[in-house]
């Protein structure tokens, strides 16, 4: 018996094991089921609303002064910048993985530590927001 004919044996045998009883290869996706796979996940309009006021305050003040938007399959990213050439002070991430369990928005800092997550964007991004100064008269 030559290499040839067992290597020939063997990939038939996986052909069968592979294949689905309609006949269907498991392993390879639709096209359909491929795009809904390949899609980014994105901030929609309203989430997107409530970032951008939070960064606008925070510009005026000139706290923070360059965004940068990453949307890949698994999240969508908010990152807040005090230089353009450094790395981000915070990130607003949006993970629907996480979404049943913790929460799908997180805020991150530079250091990687978690500071707020849960399901509503609202009550995550309190957590940048200043805290009002007690200023002696």
């Amino acid at each position: 018996m030559d290499e040839q004919d067992v290597g020939d044996d063997e990939t038939s045998a996986w052909r069968r094991r592979s294949r689905s009883p309609s006949g269907s290869s498991d392993s390879a996706p639709s096209p359909a089921q491929r795009s809904v796979a390949l899609q980014p996940v994105s901030f929609n309009r309203h989430e997107l609303r409530q970032i951008m006021r939070l960064y606008g305050q925070k510009v005026a003040l000139g706290e923070w002064r360059d965004y940068a938007l990453d949307f890949t399959p698994q999240r969508a990213v908010f990152s807040v910048f005090r230089r353009t050439s450094e790395t981000p002070l915070y990130r607003i991430e949006k993970n629907p993985c996480m979404e049943r369990k913790q929460g799908a928005y997180c805020v991150v800092a530079a250091t990687g530590l978690i500071l707020k997550r849960g399901h509503d964007l609202e009550r995550v991004l309190r957590v940048l927001e200043g805290r009002p100064k007690l200023v002696l008269v």
